[in-house]
């Protein structure tokens, strides 16, 4: 199996929605051949602590607070706090290309600050070069590198200053592809672009194809916030983002040194 599909599959069975599962399935096990009041007490156990896992990373309160704890390590979220670097490299993953006739330009994702803040980054004179990173998506036609050049050109940066990397489909290819043109060009160090909460995994896995790394994240999700009730309500979107984290996590902890070829 391999490593891209084990990180999907083992992200899907630690997430919150799939522990709840199967514990519930165990619960479901244990009542099913329970022969005596101990097991059956036990099952309803099980079930007691299946949902309250589902509950409680359901709850804006604490998706929020585990989100904000992988933020805080992202990096500078200041422009004047990034140094100048060779290159910035922009990874995808907040834009799908056109499909025509129904879609006839780029469609932006909740990611799109990625693009946004490179052209700031290039236009405040942090880098000459941007590198684009994103291979073809089954949600647009070509590559998220050529959509993202499309938005860029009319955000003011000039083809010429824009490198594609189109063949990567994940982080860590992100990560490989990007090294080898890089190394190629004798370039070792980049200014990374990506999401706050996408950052900390994304910098291990730059670092450990030899690449000396200066995060800029952007698209920071967690802001203060006073405290209400509807905050310890389960809610699909704060579910949907514990999940996110999960896989950020699991991700932190599946990257390993490798180098480029």
């Amino acid at each position: 199996m391999s490593a891209p599909v084990l990180h999907k599959l083992l992200s899907a069975i630690i997430s919150p929605l799939g522990t709840s599962l199967l514990l519930g399935l165990c619960a479901l096990a244990v009542g099913l051949v329970a022969s005596t009041p101990q097991r059956r007490r036990l099952s309803g156990i099980v079930a007691s602590c299946s949902l309250a896992w589902l509950w409680l990373w359901s709850t804006p309160l604490a998706s929020e607070a585990l989100r904000g704890h992988i933020e805080s390590q992202a990096g500078p979220r200041n422009l004047v706090d990034v140094p100048v670097a060779p290159v910035v490299v922009v990874l995808g993953g907040g834009i799908s290309g056109p499909r025509p006739p129904l879609r006839s330009t780029p469609d932006l994702g909740a990611s799109a600050d990625r693009m946004w803040h490179a052209a700031r980054l290039y236009h405040a004179g942090k880098a000459t070069k941007l590198l684009l990173s994103g291979g073809v998506v089954r949600t647009g036609d070509g590559s998220e590198a050529e959509a993202m050049k499309r938005f860029l050109l009319d955000l003011g940066v000039p083809s010429s200053d824009m490198w594609l990397e189109q063949s990567s489909d994940n982080t860590r290819s992100n990560a490989q592809r990007t090294a080898d043109l890089l190394h190629a060009k004798g370039i070792h160090e980049i200014t990374l672009v990506t999401s706050a909460l996408h950052m900390p995994r994304a910098n291990k896995e730059f670092e450990a194809v030899g690449l000396k790394v200066q995060p800029a994240p952007t698209d920071f999700e967690i802001i203060d916030m006073p405290f209400d009730l509807l905050r310890i309500v389960p809610d699909t979107a704060a579910l949907h983002g514990t999940a996110r984290a999960f896989k950020e996590w699991l991700g932190l902890l599946m990257t390993t040194p490798r180098t480029s070829t």
